[in-house]
């Protein structure tokens, strides 16, 4: 083929693997981070299911604590807890939470909904709660972001 100048353009024709193999050596931390990024996000997933954590977003929560009188606890720190915290939340630190165990025990039957700033913590929390014997434990999923997210109320009191 000629182009337009009057110079014959030679044609390589590549395997599309060569050019990925290529870019991926030339892009190694990239890959190493993209790698690293789907291993963290694949194992927390396969570890919340291996613990039984069950996650509810915003408006489901909010659905147990009106139909079924559900607890809420919020495992933060006490500033994060004093900026705002979920209306009628028991602050139980997460570092705090396996002596205080008794305190959760009073809620019976009823469910109790965890949280934390962004889900993370609250998982941990909801493990250790089922560990210790409560049942129907639920973890927010996305935390108090995601309360707020949804434009649902937050209280300073406390």
């Amino acid at each position: 083929m000629i182009n337009p100048v009057g110079r014959s353009i030679e044609f390589h024709q590549r395997i599309p693997m060569s050019d990925f193999a290529e870019f991926a050596l030339h892009n190694a931390l990239l890959f190493l981070a993209l790698f690293v990024i789907l291993g963290l996000l694949i194992g927390s997933e396969v570890l919340r299911r291996l613990r039984g954590v069950s996650t509810l977003d915003a408006v489901s929560a909010l659905r147990l604590i009106n139909d079924q009188d559900a607890w809420v606890v919020d495992v933060r720190d006490g500033g994060e807890y004093k900026a705002g915290h979920i209306p009628q939340a028991r602050h139980i630190p997460f570092a705090a939470l396996k002596e205080r165990l008794g305190e959760l025990t009073k809620a019976g039957d009823k469910p109790v909904i965890v949280y934390c700033n962004s889900g993370a913590t609250s998982q941990s929390a909801c493990a250790l709660l089922k560990k210790n014997g409560l049942a129907n434990v639920h973890s927010l999923s996305g935390g108090l972001n995601t309360w707020l997210d949804a434009r649902l109320p937050v209280s300073r009191k406390k």
